[in-house]
Parts: structure tokens; sequence; C-alpha cells
């Protein structure tokens, strides 16, 4: 027993040195994914793309701009001229947050009786909610404390308040069970997918399916079509039970909802066969799927915000297609948004389906041909 245990143990550790594409993922995906994540995950929300609303015109105004600028919570990208201008640039993504002064701000600061501003927030992440909270009460305290130094004697003459919008509780569960939609249709279609040409291969029945009188490309689409339906069923379920069990609202459309996810449903599927055509075994194929479906839950916004991840992983989080998804989920459900604010989205990721595809056929003929 013992004497053959060794032969045995050499002839795995030979096995394991010979298939090196293996062994390769075995050591390299673990330290690239440390040193990627390790860097890129970051918690604290700063630099919210900020439009102002500013009705006093004024260099008090002004310096309130200016001081919740330094607070670095905030960057402000421009300026807009009423509330519908506001919601607007906030739907299409452009913005995050608003600050609104009153016309008589100037008035009533000077007066001291109770000057306010306000702070409007895209609350479907708590987190920005929080880091513009944080901001809003250093930017009264830095105020206050300037007209103390000029010799006003009111202790606290200004009061910045934050008003939350999409998700006015600040509940997690709004901003992340929509985003399990998302997660879940990636983590089970790219995997299913992904060992379907290795599973044939393995068998021996992939030359069978290659000379059958079908396209290639008909028979990549063979492939993924079946996975369409059980991927709007699993959604469904999700959907179901999210807004039974967390009371998840649904302000929008969801036909539409189930119009655009179509795309992003193609464009993970192909994913999953492009991986299967360059993996030779099904355990290739599901570390390299792995591989592909964690900066997907953490670089794409479903956990942590994107504006506090530094520019490279923001970078690679523009390439992948959950990225989008998560932008129409949460603009349909939480913001009751149309096709009108989600056309660019809806155009990525279709875009991604559409190449995607082209490269699971072009590797698939290149593999068998």
């Amino acid at each position: 027993m013992k004497s053959a245990f060794w032969p045995m143990l050499w002839k795995e550790f030979i096995q394991m040195r010979r298939d090196r594409f293996t062994l390769g993922m075995m050591i390299g995906i673990p330290a690239v994914q440390l040193i990627l994540f390790g860097y890129a995950i970051r918690v604290e929300v700063r630099h919210l793309p900020m439009v102002v609303l500013d009705q006093s015109r004024s260099a008090e105004s002004r310096q309130l701009v200016d001081v919740l600028r330094n607070t670095g919570n905030f960057d402000v990208v421009g300026t807009v001229q009423s509330r519908d201008e506001i919601r607007a640039r906030i739907e299409r993504g452009e913005a995050q947050a608003a600050l609104v002064v009153p016309p008589d701000y100037v008035e009533r600061l000077k007066r001291g009786r109770g000057a306010q501003a306000q702070v409007i927030v895209d609350a479907a992440d708590p987190l920005s909610s929080t880091a513009a909270i944080n901001a809003a009460a250093l930017a009264s305290s830095v105020v206050s404390l300037s007209l103390e130094e000029v010799g006003s004697d009111r202790v606290q003459p200004l009061d910045v308040r934050v008003r939350p919008w999409y998700n006015p509780d600040l509940k997690s569960s709004t901003f992340i069970v929509p985003g399990i939609i998302g997660v879940l249709l990636a983590m089970m279609l790219i995997l299913i997918t992904s060992m379907a040409i290795v599973r044939e291969r393995e068998r021996g029945t992939l030359e069978q399916l290659v000379v059958t009188p079908i396209s290639k490309t008909a028979l990549v689409l063979g492939k993924i079509v079946p996975f369409i339906l059980v991927g709007y069923v699993q959604m469904t379920v999700v959907l179901l039970l999210g807004k039974l069990l967390f009371d998840i609202p649904t302000r929008g459309s969801i036909l539409l909802l189930y119009a655009l996810t179509m795309m992003y449903i193609v464009a993970n599927l192909a994913l999953g066969l492009l991986v299967s055509t360059l993996t030779k075994t099904q355990v290739q194929a599901m570390q390299l799927s792995f591989f592909l479906i964690l900066p997907n839950i953490l670089l794409s916004g479903f956990m942590f915000p994107r504006a506090a991840m530094p520019a490279p992983a923001q970078w690679i989080g523009d390439v992948l297609p959950l990225t989008y998804f998560l932008a129409i989920l949460r603009g349909v459900l939480l913001k009751g948004v149309g096709f009108g604010v989600l056309w660019k989205e809806t155009a990525i990721l279709t875009a991604f389906a559409v190449v995607l595809i082209g490269l699971s056929v072009t590797r698939f003929r290149k593999t068998v041909g």
C-alpha cells in the first residue's frame, strides 16, 4: 500500500507539470486577483460628480460650492437652471449629486435667520448618501466658522441638508437586490456555456456536431438560445422574491426591463462560449470562468461604488457587460427611467453581444477546423 502511494503521487505531479495551462491558472489567477482587487476595492466614496443650481449667484454661494468641492467628496461637473434639469442629469448618470442654493441664501445668512442649502444625492447607492451627509456637515461647520471669524455672533447660521432620492431610507437591500439579478445571470450563464464545447470535445461528440449539415454559426447559436429562457426564469424568480421579501420598488416598466435584458443575456452566453473555445478541459473552463466572474462582482459597481475606485479599475469596469446592465436595472426599478435615458447602455450591451458572438464563431472555427 505504502509502496504504491509514492509512485502515484509522483505521477500526479508529473501530470500537473505537463498541463501548464491549468497549472498557470492555478498559480497566476489568485495572484492577479489579489493585486487587482486589493488595489481597486475602496468603500470610501470620493469625487461624486455634482451639478450646482445657484439661485443666489453671490460670493457667499460660490464660497459654499468651493467648500463642498474642497471636501474631496464632490467634483463640480456643471451648473443647471432648474430642479427638472437636476433630475434629468442624475437619471442620465451625468451627476450623482446636486447642490441647491436658494435665492434668499445671502439675506438669511447675514441676518442670522437660519440660512439653508440643499444637497440632493442619488441614494440608490447608500454609500454615496453617507459621503454626501458627511460633506454637508463639514461644509456647514466650515462656513459657520468663517462667519464667526468675521465677527458674526451666530453659532450655526448655515444648515446644509441632504435629500436622498430613490432610496430615502438608505436601505442597502434596495441597492444590492436589483444587482443580484445581473450577478446571478452572469455566474450561471458564463459557467454553463463555458463548458458546452469542452464537454462535447471530452465526450468525443464534437466532431459529430461539426459534420452535421448546419453552419458553425447556427451551431453556436443553438448552444446559446435554450439558456436565454433559463436566464429569464432566473430573473423572474429574483424579481418576485425581491418584491416579496425586501419590498424592492418597481417604478419603471417591467416589460422594458425584460426587453433590455435580452442583450445582456446573449452577451454573457457568448462570453461563456468564447471561454469554451479557449480551453481544453472542463476544469480549465471553470477556472477561467471564475476569473471572469469575480471582476463582474467587484468592479462593476454591484457591491462597491465605482466612483471610489482608482482609474485603472474603472477602466476594467468599463469593459464588463454587468456595469451597463446594473445601470439599466437600477434605472428602471429604482428611478423609473425609460429607454430614452438607457439607450446608450443598451447600445453598448448590443455591441458586446455582437462582438462576443463573432469571436466565439471565429474561435470555434479555428478550434475544430
